[in-house]
Order: structure tokens, then sequence, then C-alpha cells
């Protein structure tokens, strides 16, 4: 049986119930373990909203909401966080509207995996890692809450420094690894593989939802040029659902490694040719997205794959390591967000998915809750 995508057009107006709708058109319930909890994997790239950057408000309330009307209690839905050196997720759950959505609205419960009473275990796989194991020989350890429990990656379309594009397989990369995952850096690719091979064996069910109403082009996942493109897309298959990404942003899937590796170890598929489309006909879309650097980037390349790769371990493994951060913190939060950022941030503000946003930021203008509350 070929793995399936499902892609929908959509708009402001329309998008919870077409979250629904693309849900229910991979019959999404199957895929998942009904007496378990779901977790709801944010992706917070920046605490600061940026078009493209992070979950969106409307895709958190559209799967939140039809996980409720087809039967799961509240009390089974997670909304889980994850933090990094350089992104504060509890600033950036409120700078995207996601704490109105998930605490606010619909009062669910939450979970910081980097906060008590979340315990990281020990996890062997069954069969050796192609990197992970080298990268930390003293063991693997992954939040104890993720195992035996359902979980949905809730990505967004764009393209990405490090692996071209990111999507559902990337963001188990923050959920996985603790905040020294920037180790692994240097094999980004393999280690994507290994993520998912995790996922297939601690998770009963999983999913990926991915926002595409902005997509990122450029220097992902913060320094885009975002662009409205109105797609919203759901898989059971993470390496098909990033495929089918990475086509429609214009690049061939199958020549990113992660993609290819996890294809090739049969962790799902990732030739287009392969993948069942269900909804639009995308046979015609390509954004023509261009993945490029920051200043940032480059340097962090030179490290990784450049001539300061033998000074890698001295660089981002010892008390050295805070500069990286602050040079992060410096570059992307005061230089390019206020010579860059802001002036995008504006003209997104101005489109409808800019003013749903908007929508987003108090109760009393959050679509639909007035009429679920008798009002």
């Amino acid at each position: 049986m070929k793995s399936r995508v499902a892609v929908l057009k959509t708009t402001p107006e329309t998008v919870l119930e077409d979250y629904a709708r693309l849900l229910r058109s991979i019959d999404y319930i199957d895929e998942l373990d009904r007496s378990r909890d779901v977790l709801l994997k944010i992706n917070v790239s920046w605490h600061h909203w940026y078009p493209a950057c992070s979950t969106t408000p409307w895709q958190l309330d559209g799967v939140i909401r039809t996980l409720l009307e087809d039967g799961f209690s509240k009390d089974q839905l997670v909304s889980t966080h994850n933090r990094t050196v350089v992104v504060s997720d509890k600033r950036g759950e409120k700078g995207n509207h996601l704490k109105m959505v998930d605490e606010d609205l619909h009062g669910i419960r939450k979970v910081r995996l980097y906060e008590k009473p979340v315990k990281w275990v020990e996890f062997t796989p069954k069969k050796p890692f192609r990197v992970l194991g080298d990268i930390f020989p003293d063991g693997v350890k992954i939040p104890d809450v993720l195992i035996g429990n359902n979980i949905i990656q809730l990505p967004t379309v764009k393209t990405h420094v490090f692996t071209t594009i990111t999507g559902a397989m990337k963001n188990a990369f923050g959920g996985l690894l603790s905040e020294r995952r920037h180790w692994t850096h240097g094999v980004i690719h393999e280690t994507l593989v290994d993520l998912l091979r995790i996922q297939k064996e601690i998770h009963p069910g999983l999913l990926a939802v991915m926002d595409g109403t902005f997509a990122g082009e450029g220097p992902g996942p913060r320094a885009m040029i975002p662009h409205v493109k109105n797609y919203i897309l759901a898989s059971a298959d993470q390496v098909a659902i990033d495929a089918i990404s990475a086509r429609m942003q214009g690049f061939d899937p199958m020549k990113l490694d992660f993609i290819r590796l996890a294809h090739e170890e049969g962790l799902g598929t990732g030739d287009p040719a392969e993948i069942e489309i269900v909804g639009e006909d995308i046979s015609d879309v390509n954004f023509h997205f261009v993945q490029t650097d920051t200043f940032a980037s480059r340097g962090q390349k030179m490290i990784y794959h450049g001539w300061l790769k033998p000074m890698e371990k001295f660089l981002l493994r010892t008390p050295l390591v805070p500069w990286s951060y602050f040079a992060s913190r410096l570059y992307h939060d005061v230089l390019w967000l206020n010579l860059v950022g802001k002036k995008r941030i504006r003209a997104a503000k101005q489109t409808e998915w800019g003013r749903l946003f908007d929508a987003y930021g108090s109760l009393e203008t959050v679509p639909g809750h007035t009429e679920r509350n008798g009002g």
C-alpha cells in the first residue's frame, strides 16, 4: 500500500474546517492508539512571531478541535514543548499565540520536556544507530513521557540552512535530543534518520500535520522570505510528507540525504512517484524556492564541514560554547530582526493570514470561540 499525503488549499475563513477535512482524508484516527495520550509536538523556531517559522495558532487549534470532535478526551491531549539554547519556548508560545490556543482556549495539559517530572532515560534501539551511538557514547537519552504515547508533529513548510528543507523528521530533533543536540549538526542527515527509527519504536501512533499557509524561503528556520501559499498537509509517513513538501518547494527530495537515507532504510517513502496524494492536484506546483545561508550559518558550516572542523569539539563542547549562543542571539534577535525581519513582519501582518494571527491574540477574537460558548 502506498504512503498517503493529504494536501489541501485553504483560506483563513475555512482553515479550521479544512484541518479536520485534511486529517480525515487520510483516516488519521486509524493511525492512533485511542487508549493512549496524544502529544502535540509544537515547533517554536523563534520566540518572536515570524511567518512560516513556527507552528501556527490555527494549525494547533485545528488539530485539537478535530481530535476532540472525533472522540479523544481533553485529558488525553498534551501540548509538548522543548527549548533550545537560543530560543525560549515560553516566550515563543506567547509570541506565536500558541499559549492562547492550548491553555486559554482548550485548557489541555502541557509538558516541557526539559522540566520535571519528565525524566530522561537511556534508549537502546533494536539495531545500532547510524551516528547517535558515536556522538553520545555514554548513552542516548530520551524523555520518558514520549515512550508509549501517540505523537503528532506540527512543523511548517520552510527551508533550512543545514537540511535544505525542514519538516516532520526535523521536528523530532528538539523533542528527542537534549540541549547537546548541536553536537549532531555535522551529521544532521544521519541523525534525523536515527531519530525517526526511535520514533517508530516508541510511539504507537505517529502523524505529521504541516502548515504551509505561509511558507518560508531562504536561510531557514528564522531569517526567511515568507510567502503566502495557502497549503496544509498531513500524513502518517514522516518521510513522505517531507518529500512532498520538498517537491512543492522546488527540490528533488531524493537528493536530500535525510529523505533518501530514510527511504533506503525502509522508514518511509521518499520518492514522490511512490506516494499517493489525497486532495489537491499538485503535479504542477513548484514554489521555486532557493535555500541560502546567513552570515551566522556560514560560520557554523565552517565548524561542521569546513576548515574549522578540526576545532569542532573545542569550540562546541567546552566552556567556550556560550560564545556561539551569544553570537546567534546577537545576529538574529538584534541585527537581522531590526534591519530586515520587522519590515517583513509588518508586511505579513497586512495579509489575511496576518490578520488571522492577530485574531488569535485575544479570546474575544479567536475564530469560533463565542459561538462555542453561547455568544
